[in-house]
């Protein structure tokens, strides 16, 4: 009986989340890795605004590449997509995917953006720091879009799309989507200062 109490939950049963390390101390709070088998709390966490920062990221990942037109509710084939793509991950980098995961989102979510401010009529750009949870939501959204333009019109399936966009997006590779629009938002914000 004591040994079913102290086996680990591992994600997908297979990958050990209590190893992956979050290196950017903003996101510590809103990157969630609370091991469950499978990332699928059936929307408890979505009632209010912050609560999904409650949520694990990897759910979130999936949540957010269902919200396209071709996986619309999808949640089986949004999960499947993701269990692939980790396992592509795993067999190319040799490391854990959800640190992988956890590393794209650190690079990929814009540090400054730019708001609008009216003084006498005229609109003025400003730039603002990201609160860290829109920082994780924006490299989530910039993450999915790169998947999606990725498989859309090709033969090159989703889940090699989603991961060789977090395996280039954790290196910081300026050439992949996610990270060139992260790149072009703090750009257009260091305009605006």
């Amino acid at each position: 009986m004591a040994e079913v109490e102290t086996a680990k939950h591992l994600l997908f049963n297979r990958w050990d989340l209590s190893e992956v390390q979050i290196t950017d101390p903003g996101l510590v709070r809103y990157v969630n890795l609370d091991p469950v088998i499978v990332p699928h709390t059936f929307g408890k966490l979505t009632r209010q605004e912050f609560n999904k920062a409650n949520m694990m990221i990897v759910e979130r990942l999936i949540n957010r590449l269902m919200q396209t037109e071709m996986n619309t509710g999808n949640k089986q084939l949004a999960i499947r997509i993701v269990r692939d793509a980790f396992e592509i991950i795993y067999k190319k980098t040799k490391k854990n995917p959800v640190q992988v995961l956890v590393e794209a989102v650190a690079n990929t979510g814009p540090r400054e953006e730019t708001v609008r401010l009216k003084y006498g009529g005229i609109n003025v750009p400003k730039s603002v720091d990201t609160a860290p949870i829109r920082r994780v939501n924006s490299a989530l959204y910039f993450i999915s879009e790169a998947v999606r333009k990725g498989a859309h019109k090709s033969k090159k399936p989703a889940a090699n799309c989603l991961a060789d966009e977090l395996i280039a997006a954790s290196k910081g590779d300026v050439k992949t989507y996610s990270v060139n629009k992260k790149e072009e938002r703090e750009r257009i914000a260091k305009s605006a200062r």
